[in-house]
């Protein structure tokens, strides 16, 4: 089965990448407010470089991050998806579910009602049996959608994330599940 073009909510469209997302992702990256719980801000060229590794990973697992844009206005508002994540913690290899959003798009249920989506995507169609999410444990948004999609915190795994400094305030990380299973849909 190939990754779908796009899927549809109803009032999101998630989406491939397309050359004009370029510059407001790069413009979304660098700014300080939603790079909030990440080590620093990314320019153009690492912006760059995330969406040319966002298509590759559909081609490589059939999901990825897509690119979300508003049905309404069309307009680019950031992404969310799944991805595969192997970096050494003692619960990977596993499928990461992400967001990150403009400013523009907060406090509107957007990343909720996108995350739920690739929920439905990772379950349904890739057949997948469980969906993790992890963040900063001072990144209580994020956390939230967590929650508000059906998962559960692992207080149990836990953990420094190892691509973050030593020492650095947002090493610690919360991880939360979902397993089919458990999943509402």
């Amino acid at each position: 089965m190939s990754t779908p073009l796009e899927i549809a909510t109803d009032r999101l469209v998630m989406r491939r990448w397309k050359s004009a997302d370029r510059a407001p992702f790069a413009e979304l990256n660098a700014d300080p407010e939603v790079r909030e719980y990440f080590p620093d801000l990314l320019t153009p060229e690492r912006s760059d470089a995330s969406i040319d590794a966002f298509e590759a990973a559909f081609d490589e697992h059939r999901y990825g991050l897509w690119a979300l844009e508003r049905r309404d206005t069309h307009e680019f508002i950031g992404f969310t998806g799944l991805a595969y994540a192997d970096f050494d913690a003692s619960f990977l290899p596993g499928v990461e579910i992400g967001w990150r959003l403009a400013r523009s798009a907060w406090g509107q249920g957007f990343a909720t009602e996108a995350a739920a989506a690739a929920l439905w995507f990772g379950f349904e169609q890739c057949r997948l049996d469980e969906i993790l999410s992890f963040t900063a444990v001072t990144n209580r948004p994020s956390q939230r959608v967590m929650q508000r999609i059906g998962m559960q915190r692992d207080r149990g795994n836990d953990f420094e994330h190892p691509n973050v400094a030593e020492g650095h305030p947002l090493r610690r990380h919360v991880l939360f599940r979902l397993k089919k299973r458990d999943w509402t849909g």
